[in-house]
């Protein structure tokens, strides 16, 4: 039988080899400096799928315009959100990628979630709802289940529920797609901040 103190000591190992982790060194453009905040008391957990440029350089998740509007889905402050450790965010990388000249940043590179993904969510058993924001984390947990498209499968989001909800990604840049799709904010949100309320009360 595994003891509390075992099971704490298992993810802050998993967590120390996550944070010392410089597997993609040399194929980023910038020293990789994994992002990653969870507990064993962690219930909700928020995937989403890569650290963004301002959170590679603060070292903390949604530290940025995506992290005040996820906070407002949510219906959470700054303070609940980075101080309750019910609260967790493990993203399908855990190192920024880099930004694409194109536009908007890389893909988050799947070697890291195969490496670090079964490891760390074995080590999270409180975990009772998952939000998987954005279209890569929703086709890495989900795989066969998730819909040909992000915004079809955030629309069949009672399919998952409730252990999982999909989500868009919270950037600026997709400010049209939450205009184009009113049923998000009517439908999926209060949804969101009921279930975020219970678990956090």
């Amino acid at each position: 039988m595994t003891t509390s103190t075992e099971a704490d000591n298992g993810l802050a190992d998993v967590l120390a080899e996550i944070r010392a982790c410089r597997a993609c060194l040399g194929q980023l453009p910038h020293t990789p400096r994994p992002v990653v905040m969870v507990a064993p008391e962690t219930r909700l957990l928020i995937c989403g799928q890569a650290p963004g440029r301002r959170v590679h350089e603060s070292g903390l998740p949604f530290t940025d315009p995506s992290g005040d509007r996820l906070r407002d889905w949510l219906g959470v402050d700054q303070a609940t959100f980075y101080g309750d450790p019910r609260l967790g965010v493990a993203a399908q990388a855990f190192c920024f990628p880099g930004t694409d000249p194109k536009g908007g940043d890389y893909p988050p590179p799947r070697r890291c979630a195969e490496l670090w993904r079964p490891r760390l969510l074995a080590e999270l058993p409180n975990v009772e709802l998952t939000l998987l924001v954005g279209g890569y984390a929703q086709a890495w947990a989900l795989g066969d289940r998730a819909k040909a498209s992000m915004t079809e499968t955030v629309r069949a989001w009672r399919d998952y529920a409730p252990a999982v909800i999909p989500l868009p990604h919270p950037s600026w840049r997709n400010t049209a797609w939450l205009k184009k799709n009113p049923w998000f904010e009517v439908e999926v949100l209060p949804y969101l901040r009921q279930r975020t309320a219970e678990i956090l009360a």
